[in-house]
């Protein structure tokens, strides 16, 4: 049988063409300039690390507010778009944090799933994401507003993260956010990891890959070493369900596995076949997640000692 071409095959066709000659053409950019221009081709892949995908902001604008109450927070210079449904002076309030190059309203699953079983909900757009304003944002800045954010409208019944939100919710938490419980879905665990992801998938020599942060430490004078889970979950004492896809592409499971680990009141909720985006909003996700914030025993605990790398008890 033969295909039938239509017009909107051939355009689906021809942006996926079109995505692959970029991603071709910027991998060997990197690598050429890897080897001739390192300098300046390392302060390129600095600023596109710290730069969301184009058109993440017009989905954004797309998308539907569900009726929400939009308003803008003004801090350091910067407006962050702050979407709000329910009371939260009357009823529990539940914080959603979106991960990178993406947008508040993205959790419409849980926005409806919480509401319906009592909860007010609030979410927002980090920095250069959706309505927030700026054009360029980092995880201690995903942290710094998550934790704004927070101030403003809390107290928290809970904060809900995905991947760079979770490791923002973690920085948070740690540095005195209050939330009586967290959810971090797939949540990155080290940044370091990550711009080495970053580094191979643009073609990033090694050599470079290595100095990826430099000018951000010298900026502003803070290890990038020092985000990392296993330095600061530790001092977190409040319960958290990690929920973690063990064929997640993008941050491995392992990540996960160490939020579990290192966060003394944590538990591991594996799944398999989700992924890293689908997970976020997998209805069997978010009705175990219900169940941990109402105070039931949710995912299983890991251990780990020198002799015991992993287990659980």
């Amino acid at each position: 049988m033969a295909a039938v071409t239509t017009p909107a095959n051939s355009t689906i066709v021809l942006k996926s063409l079109r995505n692959s000659l970029r991603s071709i053409a910027m991998r060997t950019g990197f690598a050429v300039g890897s080897w001739l221009m390192p300098r300046a081709t390392l302060h390129r892949a600095f600023r596109l690390f710290g730069t969301p995908m184009p058109g993440a902001r017009e989905k954004a604008l797309a998308a539907d507010t569900l009726g929400a109450r939009i308003e803008m927070l003004e801090h350091d210079g910067y407006r962050v778009a702050t979407y709000t449904w329910g009371d939260p002076a009357a009823q529990p309030l539940v914080l959603l944090a979106h991960g990178w190059s993406s947008y508040g309203l993205r959790f419409a699953p849980w926005i409806r799933a919480l509401r319906q079983a009592g909860y007010a909900v609030i979410t927002f757009d980090q920095l250069a994401h959706g309505r927030s304003s700026g054009k360029r944002a980092t995880l201690p800045s995903f942290a710094e507003t998550l934790f704004q954010v927070a101030r403003h409208y809390g107290p928290l019944a809970a904060v809900v993260g995905h991947s760079l939100g979770g490791a923002a919710t973690m920085l948070a938490l740690s540095r005195g956010m209050q939330a009586e419980r967290s959810v971090l879905i797939a949540p990155a665990a080290d940044p370091m990891a990550a711009g080495d992801r970053f580094g191979r998938a643009v073609g990033l020599a090694q050599s470079l890959r290595d100095h990826l942060f430099d000018e951000w430490e010298k900026r502003f004078q803070l290890p990038v070493a020092s985000m990392q889970v296993h330095v600061n979950a530790p001092f977190i004492a409040r319960p958290a369900l990690v929920v973690h896809d063990l064929e997640d592409r993008e941050v491995p499971w392992a990540e996960g596995e160490r939020y579990a680990r290192y966060w003394p009141q944590a538990r591991l909720l594996s799944t398999t076949g989700l992924g890293h985006h689908r997970i976020a909003a997998q209805p069997e996700v978010i009705a175990d997640a219900l169940r941990f914030l109402a105070g039931e025993t949710v995912g299983e605990r890991v251990v780990s000692s020198p002799n015991l790398p992993f287990g659980v008890a």
